[in-house]
């Protein structure tokens, strides 16, 4: 039953590590932030139920909830949806003009730089034409926040499920000199004197 607690967490840690390498290659900086977080949650996750420490898997529940929410808001980023558009720097903060790398990047997706109509920046974009994309970027992107929704539930309730176990096992355990322990061992133990003398 460890090993099914553990591989739960790990794959959830696996697709996240996966999600974080493709954003850091797009400078995707609000993605990279949340996944960091993700990741160090996760990790705390995973220790809590190796350890059996069920207060830090309560923190992975209650992050899970708010993970849960980031990808549906990934995921109405992507379809624009609700006045969202995915043509605007939300994901990098403002501070640049990069895009998903999955937008030049993705499955037979064909990369072609054209030359500037003007002389201006050499590094923009808007330069860049990307034709023959089996799927789209944003259906990529779509189809990464709808994993890590899917993982999340499934880690959400494996999570409840755990932290259960462990409040059961707490429950049933006998505090030696407890309320209860000097009846069980009067009715148990039986005392004998010692001879210390030989």
């Amino acid at each position: 039953m460890t090993i099914f607690r553990v591989e739960v967490w790990i794959t959830d840690l696996l697709s996240a590590l996966e999600r974080q390498i493709f954003d850091f290659l797009g400078f995707q900086w609000a993605p990279i932030l949340g996944n960091f977080l993700h990741i160090i949650v996760v990790i705390l996750g995973l220790f809590g139920t190796i350890q059996y420490r069920p207060r830090y898997i309560v923190v992975y529940t209650v992050w899970t909830a708010l993970w849960v929410t980031w990808n549906v808001f990934i995921i109405c980023f992507y379809l624009e949806v609700g006045g969202l558009s995915k043509d605007t720097d939300l994901m990098t903060f403002n501070i640049s003009v990069h895009r998903s790398w999955w937008r030049e990047h993705g499955p037979g997706c064909v990369r072609r730089v054209l030359p500037p109509s003007a002389h201006g920046m050499m590094d923009d974009y808007t330069y860049v034409s990307v034709t023959g994309c089996i799927v789209d970027f944003q259906y990529l992107e779509v189809i990464h926040s709808a994993v890590q929704i899917l993982l999340s539930l499934v880690g959400f309730v494996y999570a409840c499920y755990v932290i259960s176990i462990f409040m059961e096992e707490e429950d049933t355990f006998d505090f030696i000199g407890g309320l209860d322990a000097r009846s069980y061992y009067q009715d148990h133990v039986e005392l004998k004197p010692v001879n210390l003398s030989k």
